[in-house]
C-alpha cells in the first residue's frame, strides 16, 4: 500500500516558525511531527511514501530519506490550490489502494480496520464539542458517511474531520477530483472533500471510522496542549539539576544546562540550551537557546533563540533575539 502525505495541510491556519521549519518538522514532545505519524503506520505494509512537498523540500527529504528506511517520491506542489489539487498530483504515481495522512495531527487509530473492512474508503473522525471548527462527518446508521458539512452552525454532527483517509476505489477517487477541478472554487481553493461526497454521490461506500485520541499540531495554542499530553501518556524525559525545581511532566534531552529555575510542568528542551534564573511552563524550546531571566509560559521558541527578561508568552522563530529589560 502506499501512503501520501500532503504538507500543506488540511487548512489555512499560521503555524508556528513555517518560514523556517516545515510543518511535518515542527517538534512536539521532543520528536518531529512526522516521527508520530510514522509510529502510527509502522504495523502496516506500506511500499512507498509519496510526499507532497512546497515550502522547504529538501529538509523534509533530507530527513526522511535517512530516517523511515521506505522508499520515497516527492512531488513539488508549485500552486497551492488546495487538497483535492495536492493529492491529484500523486495521481501518475499511485498504483493501487492508497493511505492519506495530513500531518499537523497527532492521532491514535487502528488502521488494522483497513484490512477488515470491504468499503471503498475510510475517513477517519473524532467527536468534539467544539464543532463549528471544523468540517464534520454526517453518518448513516450503519456508521457510512453521508456528507461533510464546513463548520456547521448546528449540530448535525459532530464527528470532526481529522484528515486521515483510505481509499481502496481509487479510481472512483481520480473521477471524484476531475469533477471538483472542473468546477469552480470552493472559497478559492479545491478541497479533496469534495471529491469524496462525489464519490458517495456515484454509489461508493465510505466508513466512518472513530479515533481513540487526535491531537492538534496546526496552530500554536493546539501545539502546546498536544505536547502536554504527550508527556503525560509518556513520552516525558526527566532531567535534574542542582538548585533547580522540576515540575513533571517534562522532556529535557541531554546537552541542556538549567541553573536557579523552575521547570515544568508540560515544557520539553532540546540539546544544547541554557537556561537561567527563569520560570518556564507548558512551552517548546528548540536547541541551541539561551533564556535568561525569563518568566515563561505557553512560549514557542525555535532554534537558537536569545531571551532576556521575557514575562509571558511568545513565539519566535529560529536565531531571533529578544532582550525585554
Amino acid at each position: 500500500m502506499q501512503v501520501i502525505i500532503p504538507l500543506a495541510g488540511k487548512g489555512t491556519r499560521l503555524r508556528p516558525h513555517t518560514h523556517l521549519v516545515p510543518k511535518p518538522m515542527l517538534k512536539v514532545a521532543g520528536r518531529p511531527v512526522m516521527d508520530w505519524v510514522m509510529d502510527r503506520i509502522a504495523g502496516l505494509d506500506v511500499t512507498e511514501l509519496i510526499f507532497i512537498t512546497g515550502h522547504l523540500k529538501e529538509a523534509v527529504e533530507a530527513y526522511s530519506k535517512e530516517r523511515y528506511g521506505i522508499p520515497c517520491r516527492y512531488i513539488e506542489q508549485k500552486v497551492q490550490d488546495g487538497t483535492a489539487g495536492a493529492i491529484n498530483l500523486a495521481r501518475p504515481h499511485v498504483t493501487g489502494p492508497v493511505l492519506i495522512i495530513f500531518v499537523d495531527t497527532v492521532f491514535e487509530a487502528d488502521l488494522t480496520l483497513i484490512n477488515r473492512t470491504d468499503a471503498d474508503g475510510i475517513i477517519w473522525a473524532k467527536e468534539v464539542e467544539d464543532y463549528q471548527r471544523f468540517g464534520v462527518v454526517v453518518t448513516d446508521a450503519d456508521g457510512f458517511m453521508t456528507r461533510i458539512v464546513e463548520k456547521p452552525s448546528t449540530p448535525i454532527s459532530k464527528l470532526a474531520n481529522i484528515g486521515l483517509y483510505f481509499i481502496r476505489d481509487v479510481a472512483a477517487l481520480w473521477a471524484g477530483i476531475d469533477h471538483v477541478l472542473a468546477a469552480p472554487a470552493n472559497k478559492g481553493e479545491y478541497y479533496l472533500t469534495d471529491a469524496f461526497q462525489r464519490m458517495i454521490e456515484g454509489g461508493r461506500r465510505i466508513l466512518a471510522a472513530e479515533v481513540g485520541g487526535w491531537y492538534d499540531c496546526g496552530a500554536p495554542g493546539t501545539l502546546l496542549e498536544t505536547n502536554g499530553i504527550l508527556l503525560e501518556q509518556g513520552a516525558a524525559r526527566r532531567r535534574d539539576f542542582p538548585g533547580v525545581v522540576v515540575v513533571d511532566p517534562v522532556y529535557i534531552e541531554d546537552g541542556v544546562s538549567i541553573e536557579r529555575s523552575t521547570i515544568g510542568p508540560n515544557v520539553s528542551v532540546e540539546a544544547g540550551t541554557h537556561i537561567t534564573d527563569s520560570t518556564i511552563r507548558n512551552s517548546i524550546i528548540g536547541r541551541d537557546t539561551v533564556i535568561t531571566a525569563s518568566s515563561l509560559d505557553g512560549a514557542l521558541l525555535g532554534n537558537r533563540v536569545t531571551l532576556d527578561g521575557l514575562r509571558g508568552d511568545a513565539s519566535l522563530g529560529d536565531d531571533c533575539v529578544l532582550h525585554a529589560r
